[in-house]
């Protein structure tokens, strides 16, 4: 039988759809709820299709297909102010070739079949793990309670004391704890994750997800958005995000728009990504061993390069960490998030 293939899926009308996705459910794990058919659109991207429920949390379904991907040259090239910013960005570190630099910043190409997958939406924290004010007290932590009453007095939107706990401003009166769990294992995730019937995402899966199959360097194309909202940045109007800021409360802080960061909002699958550099996805590579993606651990952007370079690890689909292999992935654990996913490798025409 032939596998459900994206050309497939959007050439089907409403109606066979929806016949498909009835059907799916007795493909799912226990708990998974069928909640209808949705269109997403971004990147000149169009798709319509079936999301699902999971305690709360949302699934899309993403058709498979046969996709190149990888980068080693430019599809369209960049624009004059793209060109001109890399160049003068990369050449600061004695880089002449700029094409030569991109590649070896990306994964190869090669040629891939994605089979068919429910993707789970939104990320999962690995080394962090949401608790009550409560719970968070019951952890006697000395440097929490004091930490605590002055974001709330503060404006600034998040904290963190490193590996330890980090404080989020959810709304004007409620604050999302987070406490670090340093003795999280990867395979113990990985196995608990399997029993429940989920997987988690190869690097395969992730770039065709995160670009759709694209042959450009973003999945917009060959040129660099700068009106974007980009975390750490802001927009030109805006101020700057600060994360790890002095937690003193008369500090005097612009509160931020409340437009979204660019790059996190939905793509045309209905995915959302971190869409910041100092985040790392937890991927697989075709050995099985980890392979984060979707940004560097932050760096880039540490050195100071702007935009542009500093976020490619999070804009551009085939950027692969150089350092990688040379990486532990309990490095990476505060930083690092993950999806579930859902094989539907059997779902054919």
């Amino acid at each position: 039988m032939e596998t459900l293939r994206r050309d497939m899926w959007q050439a089907l009308n409403t109606q066979d759809k929806e016949a498909w996705m009835h059907k799916l459910v007795r493909q799912l794990p226990v708990g998974m709820v069928y909640e209808g058919l949705e269109t997403f659109e971004r990147f000149g991207q169009r798709m319509e299709t079936g999301v699902f429920t999971e305690e709360g949390l949302r699934f899309v379904f993403v058709p498979g297909d046969q996709v190149t991907l990888g980068w080693e040259r430019w599809q369209h090239g960049m624009n004059e102010e793209t060109s001109a910013d890399l160049h003068e960005t990369v050449s600061e570190y004695g880089v002449e070739d700029v094409d030569s630099f991109l590649a070896s910043q990306m994964s190869p190409v090669r040629e891939v079949t994605i089979a068919p997958m429910l993707v789970e939406c939104e990320l999962i924290s690995l080394g962090w793990i949401e608790v009550s004010e409560e719970e968070a007290f019951a952890q006697e932590n000395p440097d929490f309670p004091s930490a605590l009453e002055q974001f709330k007095q503060s404006e600034i939107r998040e904290y963190e004391l490193h590996q330890q706990f980090r404080l989020i401003r959810h709304s004007e009166n409620e604050v999302r704890i987070l406490w670090f769990n340093e003795g999280i294992e990867l395979e113990d995730v990985v196995r608990e994750e399997a029993a429940a019937g989920f997987g988690l995402l190869t690097e395969d899966e992730w770039e065709y997800i995160y670009g759709g199959g694209c042959r450009t360097l973003f999945p917009w194309g060959d040129s660099f958005d700068y009106t974007m909202k980009l975390k750490h940045f802001g927009i030109p109007e805006d101020v700057d995000e600060i994360v790890d800021a002095s937690l003193e409360p008369d500090s005097s802080r612009v509160k931020e728009t409340d437009r979204a960061y660019d790059l996190e909002l939905p793509n045309f699958f209905g995915v959302q990504f971190a869409g910041d550099p100092y985040k790392v996805e937890l991927t697989r590579d075709s050995a099985g061993d980890v392979m984060p993606k979707g940004g560097d651990g932050g760096s880039l952007i540490c050195g100071g390069t702007g935009p542009l370079v500093g976020f490619l690890p999070a804009a551009a689909v085939y950027y692969r960490d150089v350092n990688a292999s040379e990486l532990d992935w309990e490095d990476l654990m505060d930083a690092m998030v993950y999806r579930r996913v859902v094989r539907l490798a059997e779902l054919a025409l």
